[in-house]
């Protein structure tokens, strides 16, 4: 080979090796990022636990070494749960309609047992409530859809502030929705109950930030399971439109023109939960693609 082909091939070669290490570099970058975030020993109270973002939420805590204690008034999803490897290790599973504030106060004195002072509190109970027009709803349907989605997170917050304050600070996160931040037309109530979730956390990062608890509410926007097929399903009815019309109008109202999945919730939430986050208080935020409209 001639002298100035073999100086093309060192160069070329060395090129290579610069591009190696410094993609080796990269993805122990983002090995220490994803890392970083660290629940130890976190203990972390979520309600509705037992499915969809509530279950996600807590794989990845447990994933991330915290102590988990939920909630669910669904035995089968707590059946289900209850599989997990570090169930009654580091998961911790209980029965209660978050909606009976005697049941709360139950499952609370049950978690006083084995722990006083916990880190977070994930306020996630909510049901989607009827479709259809104001005027033409069922009361007892607006009130049930109010009681559950408000005054649930009023219980949860009322017996975990104690906790969080022995442990002299922690956090608290609300489940809130992109229609607690817009509209949305045909329902109303579920609307009402997740506006009054954000007036809530507003409220309680003013009251608890002296005591080194934060409160944060997250807006989901379109998130990609059961609850929204149901929500499909129903509109769809109400409308008289095939569901993949309805699917697709709601995947349109975002600009990134995509859906919202449950691990998405989890991983703000485990961020927020985290020593990362020790001055985020009061604050709504969406994770939902950017959110146009509701209709």
């Amino acid at each position: 080979l001639s002298l100035r082909r073999q100086r093309q091939m060192c160069i070329r070669d060395r090129l290579v090796d610069i591009l190696i290490v410094g993609r080796f570099v990269s993805l122990n970058y983002l090995l220490k990022l994803k890392m970083s975030i660290t629940l130890k020993n976190k203990k972390i109270i979520i309600s509705a636990g037992g499915s969809g973002i509530g279950w996600s939420s807590a794989k990845i805590f447990l994933d991330k070494g915290a102590i988990v204690y939920l909630c669910d008034i669904n035995p089968t999803f707590l059946n289900k749960c209850k599989k997990h490897k570090l169930n009654n290790k580091k998961l911790f599973v209980f029965q209660c309609d978050a909606s009976d504030e005697n049941q709360v106060k139950n499952f609370f004195s049950k978690i006083l047992k084995k722990t006083k002072k916990i880190d977070a509190l994930i306020n996630n109970v909510g049901i989607a409530g009827p479709t259809g027009t104001l005027e033409k709803l069922k009361s007892k349907d607006w009130e049930n859809t109010l009681k559950v989605n408000v005054i649930s997170h009023f219980y949860f917050s009322k017996y975990s502030i104690p906790m969080l304050k022995k442990n002299k600070g922690g956090a608290i996160i609300n489940l809130s929705s992109t229609a607690g931040i817009f509209g949305f037309p045909l329902r109303s109530p579920y609307c009402a109950s997740k506006w009054a979730v954000v007036g809530i956390t507003k409220t309680l990062a003013m009251e608890l930030g002296k005591f080194k608890i934060r409160v944060n509410a997250i807006c989901p926007g379109t998130i990609k399971g059961d609850r929204m097929g149901r929500v499909i399903r129903d509109k769809s009815k109400f409308l008289n439109i095939s569901k993949k019309l309805i699917e697709k109008e709601f995947v349109s109202m975002t600009s990134m023109n995509t859906w919202v999945y449950e691990e998405d919730i989890g991983r703000i939430c485990s961020f927020l939960i985290s020593n990362d986050a020790p001055r985020i208080s009061g604050q709504v935020i969406a994770v939902d693609g950017n959110t146009l409209r509701m209709h």
